[in-house]
């Protein structure tokens, strides 16, 4: 096996399987080579204009633009912004190839000549913020184009109706229920199975892979207002603390994961935000947490939000409070499952053209995706995911001399070309392979 990463995975000597022939597969890589400078470009374009959850008109504009020119039958405004690009190919399944396409309120600091210096309005809030695609979803939308590219040009390898979507407020898990709530399955047809990649902060460029069954944890954005009797700091008997029940309910949830989950089940409880009062000497009214909750299995997802619910009602009841905490889930989505036999055939494919030595098979994590309500709704997936990190700087990190940007982080920049490269040619593999090509 030969690789090379600064052009491209090169030549395995191994008997490629199913559509991914010797021939086929350098074929692909001939494509992307072929057409790589204009998907740089649009990837330096995406990066430098990235939009906010809900908001990513300009963003699906530039990619129904482009479906468009290549022959998709495309329609946008799908659940808000979403765009949903058709191609048919005589008789075949139907294959749903999905992009995020929002970004996040990060102030970048890459240093990269092409670094955002956009700043959008929350719709929520109005807050004027910093927004940065410090989750890659350029490079997704970049390697989708890539995708749909060569499977709009090689017609010949594949049969079938390809269904790419273009989905909005992956950051909030919105956008997917969004789209479903709009039609996409009745109104473009149930596909037999979807696809989806993103890329990952701590495997190497060159390199992609998944796993078979759970890869990412179903998440719940939990807002939780606690009640009191507000009053002078100096005078505390004369007040009922919400500071201090709130504070009590931070610890105490803990015990859900550390004394009330089986060890071997996942779950994670964290208070990301606790917000109240105004001033040193004066108790409030009232005090708003943020959570969020992670969890693979239904029933201990059940058993979490019923936990905080109850600890928040008993921690309230022992303070005396004078009204029991309201809590809300704001967003929430199920947890990522990968179909085991169509994750396998995919694997298999997959190897020769990476090399095994490139074929990653990373952990189940406990981030959150909502490609997982595509799946949800009752159509069997793939989730990949493609290494994002330069070689050199993998090995330091593996020695333990270097930390990675993850991530959601300012610093976060994937190393480009392989990056791209390999996005590309490992979703449109995994593409015909779901789509049984001959």
């Amino acid at each position: 096996m030969k690789r090379i990463v600064a052009g491209f995975v090169l030549a395995a000597s191994a008997p490629l399987a199913f559509a991914t022939d010797a021939a086929t597969a350098q074929l692909l890589r001939s494509d992307i080579d072929a057409m790589y400078p204009a998907i740089e470009k649009l990837y330096t374009d995406l990066h430098q204009n990235p939009e906010l959850s809900l908001l990513e008109e300009k963003t699906a504009a530039k990619l129904a633009a482009r479906m468009k020119a290549l022959g998709f039958e495309v329609t946008t405004g799908v659940g808000g912004t979403g765009v949903v690009a058709m191609l048919r190919n005589g008789a075949g399944p139907m294959l749903l190839v999905r992009t995020d396409m929002d970004a996040l309120p990060v102030l970048e600091q890459t240093g990269l000549p092409y670094a955002s210096k956009v700043t959008q309005k929350v719709p929520d809030s109005g807050d004027t913020v910093p927004v940065m695609h410090a989750c890659g979803h350029d490079v997704h939308m970049a390697a989708w184009i890539g995708t749909a590219t060569i499977l709009a040009k090689r017609r010949d390898l594949w049969h079938g109706t390809v269904m790419f979507v273009g989905q909005p407020a992956e950051e909030r898990v919105r956008g997917a229920k969004a789209m479903l709530a709009d039609g996409l399955y009745t109104r473009f047809g149930k596909p037999d199975v979807a696809l989806a990649l993103h890329d990952h902060d701590t495997t190497p460029a060159g390199s992609a892979g998944t796993i078979p069954g759970y890869i990412a944890a179903a998440v719940d954005s939990v807002d939780l207002t606690f009640h009191g009797t507000g009053g002078h700091g100096a005078y505390p008997h004369l007040t009922v603390d919400p500071i201090l029940i709130a504070s009590k309910f931070v610890v105490s949830v803990q015990t859900l994961v550390s004394r009330e989950l089986n060890p071997f089940d996942q779950g994670v409880v964290t208070v990301g935000s606790f917000h109240g009062g105004l001033k040193h000497n004066i108790i409030p009214d009232t005090v708003k947490l943020q959570l969020t909750v992670r969890s693979y299995k239904p029933e201990v997802r059940k058993a979490l939000l019923e936990g905080i619910e109850r600890i928040a009602k008993a921690e309230a009841e022992a303070a005396n409070a004078p009204r029991a905490p309201e809590m809300k889930i704001v967003e929430s989505t199920n947890a990522t499952y990968n179909d085991p036999a169509l994750t396998e055939k995919v694997l298999a494919a997959l190897a020769p053209v990476l090399g095994a030595e490139n074929l990653t098979h990373p952990p189940a994590e406990m981030g959150s995706e909502d490609f997982a309500e595509f799946v949800s709704a009752g159509v069997p997936g793939v989730y990949l995911q493609v290494g994002a990190v330069e070689p050199a700087k993998f090995a330091l990190y593996q020695a333990g001399k270097l930390m990675l940007p993850s991530t959601h982080s300012p610093l976060f920049a994937p190393d480009v070309v392989p990056t791209l490269k390999t996005a590309i040619l490992t979703e449109t593999v995994a593409a015909l392979t779901l789509l049984e090509a001959k």
